[in-house]
């Protein structure tokens, strides 16, 4: 049985106009009429092999959260009191688990086409995991992209691989000696591990958020099918991502690896890749009320009521969301979030 632990955290602001902090990503219709949540849920619901997830999110999401999960049977929704990043997030989860669980820790806003393709690196990794192995998903490369971490492939092992070492997002020249070498993933920020076996790692190398974290558990409550942690040791804990405080300094760091047609829908260029299915003979992609686009290559156009209309335009993103509008090269929308409007929300 794996366990599965849906992460919901962020501010959504790299795509912004139209995520917002009240409504952020994972919770918007973005790649079908599910939400990436949704998604996230279902790609692990109806399969005996996955027990009901857990969802672990902050108290301004619950509701939402909530009302996604709908009749989910069994779910469960731990409500962090405030954001601690990854590390804090999936401990806590572990925390509330049986010692023995294998634990499948899934980001709620990425999207994956091939299901079938996930579940298989789920159970590759699980059975990693549960020989106390603490498993990342390599996801296959197809481009030189530089707005991701790597994981550099090691020895073999029973259904993946050891890493050799992590690579923190490179320039362009050093993505594409990546891609060329064929031993080097991307990190995909999706996990395998067994609780308890978590916990004794983190216990070595963050002692004091594994104490502040194991406290928070103990003292918490629920709420019917809510987890409230204890708020005052919660709050303690000096945040930090599950990468630098527990996976690069593990010496049973391990990889699965999975082409699954996966994206972290991580600026509005990654969005547009990903409804490629979309793509008129140009290369554009048009969503929303009237848009019009004279010759254009490559642009991302999409607006909730207004008429967009561009002519002669190369690899552009138009966004109109409510009374904001967005205009940004596709190299231009990694900084997205960086602008004053997303940033002081």
């Amino acid at each position: 049985m794996i366990y599965p632990v849906i992460l919901c955290g962020g501010s959504g602001t790299r795509l912004w106009p139209l995520s917002r902090v009240a409504l952020p990503k994972p919770f918007l219709p973005l790649v079908s009429e599910e939400t990436l949540f949704e998604q996230a849920v279902r790609r692990v619901a109806g399969d005996d092999r996955f027990a009901p997830p857990m969802v672990v999110a902050g108290v301004a999401h619950a509701d939402i959260i909530s009302d996604q999960l709908r009749d989910t049977p069994g779910a469960r929704l731990v409500i962090e009191p405030c954001a601690r990043n990854t590390a804090p997030a999936i401990a806590l989860a572990a925390a509330l688990l049986p010692e023995d669980a294998v634990m499948l820790v899934c980001p709620s806003d990425h999207h994956i086409a091939d299901s079938a393709a996930f579940r298989a690196a789920a159970l590759a990794a699980a059975a990693l995991a549960a020989q106390d192995y603490l498993v990342s998903f390599g996801i296959a490369p197809d481009r030189p992209e530089t707005g991701y971490g790597y994981l550099e492939r090691g020895d073999p092992l029973p259904g993946g691989y050891a890493i050799r070492r992590f690579v923190e997002k490179p320039d362009l020249a050093g993505a594409r000696e990546y891609l060329a070498s064929g031993d080097f993933s991307w990190n995909g920020g999706i996990f395998a591990f067994r609780a308890g076996h978590l916990l004794a790692e983190l216990a070595v190398h963050r002692p004091e958020m594994a104490r502040l974290v194991r406290q928070a558990a103990s003292e918490g409550r629920d709420d019917g099918a809510r987890f409230l942690p204890a708020a005052e040791p919660f709050a303690a804990i000096a945040g930090d991502s599950i990468d630098y405080a527990v996976m690069e300094n593990t010496d049973r760091a391990a990889m699965v690896l999975a082409d699954m047609g996966w994206s972290d829908i991580g600026n509005w260029a990654a969005l547009a890749d990903a409804l490629a299915a979309s793509v008129d003979g140009n290369g554009n992609v048009a969503r929303g009320g009237p848009v019009d686009l004279a010759d254009c290559k490559g642009v991302f156009a999409q607006t909730d009521g207004p008429r967009i209309s561009a002519v002669g335009l190369e690899n552009v993103c138009i966004i109109v969301s409510g009374d904001e509008v967005l205009v940004t090269t596709r190299e231009g929308a990694q900084a997205v979030g960086k602008l004053p409007g997303a940033a002081n929300q």
